[in-house]
């Protein structure tokens, strides 16, 4: 018999990155504030009705409930607040999605305005493949448009 070896369902999607931004008249920290708390999309995606956290920094995982009863568990890879920017990867979700990988970014133009670049790398499940893409990028546009209505 042979021994078993270690093996992983995780890996990293394979397409074109969907690529939303925003410009938000704030300075960069406080855009950081709000797109960059892990824990807290449910402020700016109104589709999510709460989310629950296991564990703090890198490793930990986020639970994010959608208000159609779909749910997506995913990992907070990298984190860095001098930079502004943090990725991640789904775990497991009930959304289609075979493999997720994104990323958030904050950066600073000027003393009040400063960009949100929010990009994510996704691959379907061979079932939800139609219009997958098109999904992705409206999703996030529409996430980022909130922020900017909240910030200014």
């Amino acid at each position: 018999m042979k021994p078993l070896q270690p093996d992983t369902l995780i890996r990293n999607p394979v397409g074109a990155p969907v690529v939303a931004q925003v410009v938000a008249a704030c300075d960069a920290a406080q855009l950081w504030a709000l797109v960059g708390d892990f824990a807290g999309f449910d402020a700016f995606i109104p589709a999510l009705s709460h989310i629950t956290m296991t564990g703090a920094g890198i490793g930990a995982l986020r639970t994010k409930f959608f208000r159609d009863g779909h749910c997506a568990v995913e990992q907070l890879n990298s984190r860095d607040d001098d930079a502004m920017c943090m990725t991640w990867t789904t775990l497991y979700n009930t959304l289609g999605i075979a493999r997720l990988w994104a990323a958030m970014r904050v950066e600073a133009l000027g003393e009040h305005s400063a960009r949100a670049t929010w990009t994510i790398i996704a691959e379907p499940v061979e079932a939800a493949r139609a219009g997958f893409e098109q999904f992705m990028q409206a999703f996030a546009d529409s996430a980022l448009d909130n922020v900017q209505r909240m910030l200014g």
